[in-house]
Formats: C-alpha cells, structure tokens, sequence
C-alpha cells in the first residue's frame, strides 16, 4: 500500500499515488449491477472477474485487495476483513438464482448434490434444510448440471445464471428457492455477497465510488440485462425482471440484521465461527447508505 497515514481501516491520508485496488468481481448476472461504469475508473480499480468461490479463494490468497465474495467466506479469511458499507447482493423473498431442485418430498432427500461455486449457498442449504425440514443430507460435490446431479443425489443445489433459467416443469422437478425459505423462517432479507478486503485496501473516497457504481447499475438495470444478453431477448426479458424484482443491492439495517442471523446459524451448525461483530470501511459520507 502507499506511503501514508492510515488508520485499521484505510483512511489513507496525503497520498500522491497508489496502485489500482485489485477488485475481484463475480461474473454472474446479479453481480453486474455493482460494477457497472467501473471500467471508467481503470486508474482506481482493476476489475477480474471470477466465481464467487475463486474470489474468495483470491482474497484469502491477498491476490486481490478487494473481492465480491460469498458472506460466509467474511468468517473464514486468514485476518480481519472490513466490509464496503452500502452495496451488497440480497434478497428478501424468493431469488430465483439459489434453489434446491428435487423429485422428492423435501423431507425425505438424504443426498444433495451441490455445486461448490458459492460456499454461501452451500452454507445456507444446510441451515435452511435444517431448520424448515429438520433434515441433514449428505453433501455431493458436483458440477452444476441438474440431470446428472439427480441421478446421483436426491435432490440439487444449483446457484446463479443455470439456476434462474431451469424450466420446473419441463425438467420434472420442484423448486425450493433458498431465498424465499430463508425470508419466511427469520423474517428478514438474505445476503449473499458484499464487498470485502484487507484493513488498508480502500479510502473513505473509493467506498464512495463503489456506492455510486452500484447506484448507477441499478438505475441502469435494463442496460446492463441487454448487455448480458445480447443476442437473446427472451433471456433479456426474465433477467430484466430479475434484476428488478428478485436482487436487492443496499446493505440496509434489516439485511446487516440478516448478515449477523446467518453467521449466528452458521456458527450454531459449527460451519463458521462468528464472534457477533461486523467491521465496516469508514465511508465519505456517513449518510450515504
């Protein structure tokens, strides 16, 4: 990091000139929202793009400064994180993009198959099949394609861009969105992915250009569906819908409230080991969020 006075969390002050923050972004739809417009500040923030679980792995790694990472994964780096206050990837009610698909009743899977790429998926199957359905199945690592799954395992955990366009019907299966179980058992929205980094990554003043792109991509959120599926429009039309009505993108009180519930959950089911606190960047604007 430059040359500088700076407090734990990066008020970086009197520097003349610093590297790029190394973001490391998630190349799933519901992520673009909060990078969008980003490629204009190429001399603040060099943005890969990634999987949630890689970008975890980077972060852990210090290969990235910055990563839009799994929420479970704020519990399991090597040192203390601080969170960009603000944006977040969310829900309150049913996602869409994180379910569980199956042929069973519910209560009697005994094996999921589970694709890996969001450990925060994993995470909140395992709390939410345990408490909605007092079941505890066994994890399969698979890749994410529903009909090998099915014959392998019981049921499937499917995140992100395959999840939102599996046709139920077609496929002969249920849904059980993650989201919307997890709404109507705590009462409270669920996140999924928030900024996350090392204590000197950002300034007060990179916190706010990440907020504002955020709110640029969310105003932009029919641009950025077409731009994520050019030459298809159906696909164009449910992402628009998706972006609009299923994901959240402000880390508001009841979402952090939902934050601090699932690491609570995920520390009861020994997934994670949470001590009640959350540790934010200082932010420009205090009442920006």
């Amino acid at each position: 990091m430059p040359n500088g006075e700076n407090d734990e969390w990066g008020n970086v002050e009197n520097v003349e000139w610093r590297m790029a923050i190394r973001l490391g972004a998630v190349t799933y739809l519901n992520a673009r929202p909060l990078v969008y417009g980003l490629e204009r500040h190429r001399e603040q923030f060099s943005v890969r793009y990634d999987t949630p679980s890689e970008c975890a792995r980077l972060l852990h790694a210090q290969a990235i400064d910055v990563g839009l990472i799994p929420s479970i994964e704020y519990l399991r780096g090597p040192g203390p994180y601080g969170i960009v206050p603000g944006p977040a990837v969310a829900s309150r009610g049913p996602v869409a993009s994180v379910a569980i698909f199956t042929r069973r009743d519910p209560r009697d899977i005994r094996t999921i198959a589970m694709d890996t790429s969001s450990r925060t998926s994993v995470a909140l199957s395992t709390i939410v099949l345990r408490k909605r359905y007092g079941i505890a199945p066994q994890a399969v690592p698979m890749m994410p394609d529903l009909g090998p799954m099915l014959e392998r395992a019981d049921a499937a955990l499917i995140i992100g861009d395959l999840a939102l366009f599996i046709d139920d019907a077609a496929a002969g299966v249920q849904r059980i969105d993650l989201g919307d179980v997890w709404t109507s058992v705590t009462g409270l929205p669920f996140v999924y992915a928030v900024w996350t980094g090392w204590p000197d990554a950002v300034t007060p003043g990179d916190v706010a250009a990440l907020q504002r792109a955020r709110d640029e991509g969310v105003a932009q959120s029919d641009a950025v569906a077409a731009a994520y599926y050019p030459d298809d429009t159906r696909r164009q039309a449910i992402a628009r819908r998706y972006l609009r009505d299923n994901i959240q993108y402000y880390l508001g009180e009841s979402e952090i409230e939902g934050l601090k519930t699932f690491f609570a959950y995920a520390g009861e089911a020994g997934l994670a080991s949470y001590d009640g606190s959350l540790r934010f960047y200082d932010a420009e604007n205090s009442g920006a969020d």
